[in-house]
């Protein structure tokens, strides 16, 4: 991602860091909370840093004084969703017993919960899968970290059945890759003609498939 440099006059962050103070962390809260506005009805290429502080209310050199470009706010912005997300859908995994219907119940939990981390967190989630895909490493790390949580979860109660290692890995990170290509895409498979509900079912039923090794109950 590209943007025009640093103007000379503006603060540089090769100083020395200092925590920042409470108006500092609520500044940066704008520029970022700015950047995730402009990244709903932009590419991230067309994001700019005199938009961010327009948005934001304040200007390109206090932009700077946090974030040396547009690209490394936008990775802040990853790793924010990363922490978030990963945390929250791997508990999901783990949340409970997965036998019968409660296993059913898991298992649909966990696909709403793909579902509505995407339809949340959709315009910089789908930054990280183009960064990722253009082979950018330090976004690539960001999903790698996010799907990571989930699929280590998976892959402890499927070992726990008895998989080996390496096939329990390949289960998982199958499973997991499902659920985030589906979540990322699931307004195309609609117009395509799935129902969201269909979807929903059919991605808990592989889910429970994989994990139980067993047909959904009912």
């Amino acid at each position: 991602m590209s943007d025009v440099s640093a103007p000379s006059d503006a603060p540089r962050r090769d100083t020395p860091d200092r925590a920042p103070g409470r108006r500092g962390r609520a500044t940066r809260r704008r520029l970022l909370d700015a950047t995730a506005q402009l990244l709903e009805s932009n590419t991230y290429r067309d994001v700019k840093v005199v938009d961010i502080a327009r948005v934001a209310g304040t200007s390109p050199a206090t932009f700077y004084q946090y974030f040396s470009d547009v690209e490394e706010a936008v990775l802040a912005l990853a790793e924010e969703v990363e922490e978030l997300a990963g945390a929250a859908l791997g508990a999901l995994v783990v949340g409970g017993s997965w036998k019968g219907a409660d296993g059913w119940a898991n298992a649909l939990a966990l696909a709403d919960g793909f579902v509505s981390t995407w339809d949340r967190h959709r315009s910089v989630l789908r930054v990280i899968d183009l960064a990722t895909d253009e082979g950018d490493q330090r976004f690539r790390a960001v999903r790698t970290r996010m799907l990571g949580a989930p699929s280590e979860a998976l892959v402890a109660l499927l070992e726990g059945r008895g998989e080996r290692p390496a096939d329990a890995r390949a289960e998982a990170g199958v499973v997991v890759s499902m659920l985030a290509h589906v979540a990322a895409h699931r307004a195309g498979l609609e117009q395509w003609g799935a129902s969201p509900e269909g979807l929903r079912q059919s991605m808990a039923r592989v889910v429970y498939v994989t994990v139980t090794g067993q047909s959904p109950p009912g």
